[in-house]
């Protein structure tokens, strides 16, 4: 990922793949492989690739991620953690800081203080416009609306695309809106977005998760021949 806002109207936007929860996932890397082929058969880019382990111990987190990064980054995807020890032990490429409200500053500050300058810290769980603001100033790689909450609620779509309109009207940082379908993505791809995150969308697709990224990859494509026209 890299600082440099792209363009809405001139090229389409890059993928953010978010795993499910691994601790949950008896072996995730095949999942992974098939959406990365997948997006490379299509000639997309996946610009990043989310690996959930939070909630997870240390031990477990680096056991269960420090085989699927390289993967990630042998299709050249950057790899992010929430964890900046975590991130550190399996050479992750950065840090997507999971916070809101008064927690939000103090966890950018610690992932700031491990990754830079060298490596990625983004910004999630944003829920509200101050908290945008907030990582915004603390010159964050991206911030992303729109992702789940850890017990599995995620906004409204039409409050993701709201902002993520309003940000890539206003501001350069990076912009990542999260999609709960392919649809979603191509309205959020619409809206502006630098880059479309997507999770379950992919994972549980009915045909598999090299289908469901052929799937993306061509609406996403479709919809970038649109709003550059």
């Amino acid at each position: 990922m890299s600082k440099a806002k792209a363009d809405p109207k001139s090229e389409p936007p890059q993928l953010y793949l978010f795993t499910p929860p691994l601790g949950r996932a008896i072996d995730f890397a095949p999942a992974l492989q098939e959406a990365l082929a997948g997006a490379q058969e299509a000639g997309f880019s996946v610009a990043s690739v989310y690996l959930d382990v939070a909630g997870l111990s240390d031990g477990d987190a680096t056991r269960i991620a420090a085989p699927l990064a390289p993967l990630a980054q042998a299709a050249g995807a950057a790899v992010l953690v929430n964890d900046p020890r975590v991130a550190g032990r399996i050479k992750g490429d950065g840090v997507h800081v999971r916070a809101s409200g008064d927690a939000l500053e103090p966890a950018l500050e610690e992932a700031a203080e491990s990754m830079r300058p060298d490596r990625i810290v983004g910004a999630g769980l944003l829920r509200s416009r101050h908290d945008a603001m907030t990582a915004g100033e603390a010159d964050v790689d991206y911030i992303c609306f729109g992702e789940p909450s850890p017990d599995g609620w995620r906004p409204d779509i039409a409050d993701t695309l709201e902002r993520v309109s309003w940000w890539a009207d206003v501001f350069n940082v990076p912009c990542v809106g999260f999609a709960g379908t392919l649809e979603e993505a191509v309205q959020i791809a619409e809206a502006g977005a630098d880059f479309v995150a997507i999770g379950d969308a992919i994972w549980s697709h009915p045909r598999g998760p090299r289908v469901a990224m052929e799937e993306i990859a061509a609406l996403i494509a479709k919809a970038g021949r649109t709003f550059s026209s």
